[in-house]
């Protein structure tokens, strides 16, 4: 195993690269001197991507064709999916990633994807010595470390409420093709268990401070509520989210994130504060950054990274928070990705 990742532990796959977020991750990998390998359902798609070879390296594959995976992930030491929905493409590269005794990990939002991902792949993955870390994006992994942090010594919580502000939206093709495919009830923690989401959602008016001021919140749980109560004890786990954020992401008319600098980020900022509350003791960690989609680059590369150098020794699938040492995780994004800053009363 050791032997084997010495010899790829800096070329990383980017399966979906010649999306929008999966450009950014390309470009995450180049600055941090990983080589990524580029992977797309076409030549064609990687042509139109643009990438500069020979520091990229460009295949193509599709997940309806595990020779093609397979090959195309030949001397990775890991592989991050991008591309999705990813109830449509997360079986497929975690099985071939652990047929390659590979790490895998996907920036899904998808409870479904999520749940099926860690239960499925937990005893594969072990077996094979990789780590299956699904849900390692803004929605979802973020949400993740920053509990972990938060809660420090605690070992468990009476509740704990993730408030997401968002100035606006503007979702890419990927985000409303998943939200067309992803139908599945979403789950939240009551109770201490998972429960379907009650409807209408809750909603209250929440203060994200001087970035984003005071905004509608509605309850909208994404994948964090899966990572989070795999690993983490408490009654009550809920997540909010902007209600002027869904109203843009349910207008059709909305268009696609706009680059407003060289990296290529859209204008968009973005606040995450957490709560936690236990007998009586109160402890709060808000983030803030900008545009959800480049953010979730740093985030991924950096854990990829962690894996890759055999920073820690548990095979298996996790959530992030699980594994990681979170607080370190979230200081090595700041203060050029991220902004945060931890309370306690």
């Amino acid at each position: 195993m050791s032997d084997r990742v010495a010899v790829t532990s800096r070329v990383v796959a980017v399966f979906g690269a010649a999306g929008h977020t999966g450009r950014f991750v390309v470009a995450e990998l180049l600055r941090r001197g990983i080589r990524p390998i580029a992977i797309a359902r076409s030549a064609d798609a990687l042509a139109a991507a643009n990438f500069r070879e020979p520091e990229v390296l460009c295949r193509p594959a599709t997940v309806d064709d595990e020779g093609s995976l397979l090959q195309a992930l030949a001397g990775a030491g890991a592989v991050i999916n991008c591309a999705g929905p990813f109830l449509d493409t997360a079986d497929a590269l975690a099985a071939a990633a652990v047929k390659l005794r590979i790490h895998y990990l996907d920036v899904s939002a998808e409870q479904p994807s999520v749940t099926t991902t860690l239960e499925k792949f937990d005893k594969p993955a072990r077996e094979a010595g990789i780590a299956v870390i699904p849900g390692t994006g803004f929605y979802g992994g973020l949400a993740d470390l920053l509990v972990t942090a938060v809660l420090g010594d605690w070992i468990s919580a009476d509740t704990i409420d993730i408030l997401i502000g968002l100035d606006s939206w503007h979702p890419t093709r990927g985000t409303r093709v998943t939200g067309e495919r992803n139908k599945a009830t979403r789950m939240v923690v009551a109770d201490g268990s998972l429960t379907p989401l009650p409807l209408p959602s809750a909603q209250k008016h929440w203060n994200f401070g001087a970035a984003l001021g005071e905004q509608l919140v509605s309850e909208m749980p994404f994948s964090e509520i899966v990572l989070i109560s795999r690993h983490v004890k408490t009654s009550e786990l809920h997540t909010y989210l902007s209600t002027a954020a869904l109203t843009d992401i349910r207008d059709k008319t909305t268009p696609a994130p706009q680059a407003v600098d060289s990296t290529g980020r859209s204008a968009q900022r973005f606040v995450v504060d957490v709560i936690a509350r236990r007998e009586g003791a109160t402890r709060r960690i808000i983030a803030r950054g900008q545009d959800i989609y480049a953010f979730t680059a740093p985030l991924v590369c950096e854990v990829v990274e962690r894996l890759v150098r055999q920073q820690f020794s548990q095979a298996g699938a996790h959530a992030p928070g699980e594994i990681l040492n979170a607080r370190e995780v979230l200081t090595v994004l700041h203060p050029d990705h991220l902004e945060f800053e931890i309370a306690a009363s």
